[in-house]
């Protein structure tokens, strides 16, 4: 085996938030327990929501299908377990909308057997087959985003994809989904990247891993067949490498240009987590059900990396790996990309990375904002180059088109790196969230009138 060495380029900026991962990342993925009712909502993607095909009352099989996608960018969900169809209604989502779903009651000791689907064989299998296999597995972007992920594999008739980058970066503060799935889904994770390179056509695959997970690397160089154009490379620890421009940025040397994509320079990403499920899933036929979900932070007493059926209910995780009486606040993916939940009656969902927990003496508190002292710490700190401190000013006088228009307002990912360093404590990313919106919405009512 070569000796691995830290690849020495990186994006420009970032920061360096705590790790926060020693107390996960050496834990074995865990089977979770089936909840006695799982509550699965239909918004659980980028893109239209899936439409429902089964009935109340009616009995399922682990893997069945339960709703089909309704266009090119949507997918189709799966029974997580056998049961029955108890109520088809409205549930919440942490974005705080409503969402139609289905309450399924699980049937205790049924061996949870998953239904038969129709096998994706790899060496007889078209480009446009496996994309469509992945789409009825109903795989999206395990690393949080859950974009579809066909879509994203399909390359435009005039783009080719020159390499593959597996990502494996996993740069969130407390998250070790993916350190896991490296160790201990290895065979899943090669498997996947052989269908990823021949829906893809890249005669290439590079696996990005960060320097603070070199026993993943190690073992996943070691494991890599030697006839097979796969590479790991080591990148340095610093945030947000994980974020796929600026992956490419240090592991290829290039830039995506302002409102571009990666396979304009050549380049599909997709999260290891991903990878691992369509290696799993695709020879059988099957459906996603379950993804592996960190649980760690202060406010918990059994942290641990959990395999969780989707649809699983925030308060009977909570419930099961035990938690602290003073809860302040309860964080579904990173703490800086993730999100606050208002509600505890949400649900697992394909893109649930994490479950961060802490104690009122944990959460510092609301620091009250202050005008921006222009130290230039956000613009420093921006891996996109952009002016947050300008684009804050900005957001406070509602200039959100001028934000879009002067400066590249789109092109932020919301990595909250502006907000991280920023001592008059301005919620950036949050003004930037919001802005966004906006800005979109104004551009479809456009394009509507």
């Amino acid at each position: 085996m070569k000796m691995l060495n830290i690849h020495k380029d990186t994006f420009k900026h970032g920061v360096h938030p705590p790790e926060y991962k020693e107390e996960t990342n050496h834990l074995p993925i865990r089977q979770f327990d089936f909840a006695p009712v799982l509550i699965i909502p239909m918004a659980q993607h980028i893109g239209s929501p899936s439409e429902i095909v089964v009935r109340e009352g009616q009995e399922v099989e682990r893997g069945q299908l339960l709703a089909k996608s309704t266009g090119y960018v949507s997918v189709p969900i799966h029974a997580p377990a056998a049961g029955i169809i108890r109520k088809i209604a409205n549930v919440p989502t942490i974005s705080g909308k409503m969402s139609p779903g289905i309450f399924l009651e699980v049937f205790p000791f049924s061996g949870q057997e998953v239904a038969e689907g129709m096998p994706l064989d790899l060496e007889t299998a078209s480009a446009d087959e496996i994309l469509k296999g992945i789409q009825d597995a109903g795989i999206v972007g395990l690393g949080g985003a859950a974009f579809p992920t066909h879509v994203k594999l399909k390359v435009p008739d005039d783009k080719n994809c020159e390499v593959l980058l597996i990502n494996g970066i996993e740069c969130e503060p407390y998250l070790t989904t993916d350190h896991r799935v490296m160790l201990e889904q290895t065979e899943d994770v090669i498997h996947g990247i052989k269908y990823l390179m021949k829906a893809t056509g890249a005669p290439k695959a590079i696996i990005g891993i960060e320097a603070n997970k070199m026993d993943a690397a190690e073992h996943l160089e070691r494991f890599i067949p030697k006839d097979l154009p796969i590479e790991v490379k080591v990148v340095p620890v610093k945030y947000p490498q994980g974020a796929e421009k600026m992956l490419i940025t240090s592991i290829m040397g290039v830039e995506v240009p302002s409102g571009g994509l990666p396979i304009d320079v050549g380049a599909v990403v997709v999260n290891v987590a991903t990878a691992a499920e369509i290696g799993r899933l695709l020879p059988h036929g099957w459906g996603i059900q379950e993804r592996v979900v960190t649980i760690t932070g202060p406010g918990v007493k059994n942290k641990g990396n959990y395999l969780i059926p989707m649809g699983t209910p925030l308060r009977y995780v909570l419930d099961q790996v035990g938690i602290s009486d003073n809860i302040s606040e309860v964080y579904m993916g990173g703490p800086m990309m993730g999100m606050a939940v208002s509600n505890l009656d949400i649900s697992i969902v394909k893109g649930t990375s994490g479950i961060l927990v802490f104690n009122d003496e944990d959460v510092v508190s609301r620091n009250e904002e202050h005008p921006c002292i222009k130290c230039g710490a956000c613009v420093e700190a921006c891996p996109l180059s952009l002016n947050p401190s300008r684009m804050g000013l900005m957001a406070k006088f509602k200039a959100y088109d001028r934000m879009a228009e002067e400066q590249n307002l789109l092109d932020c990912f919301e990595c909250g790196s502006c907000s991280f360093v920023c001592p008059s404590h301005i919620p950036l990313v949050q003004y930037f969230r919001l802005s966004k919106s906006i800005v979109r919405k104004r551009k479809s009512a456009k394009q509507h009138a």
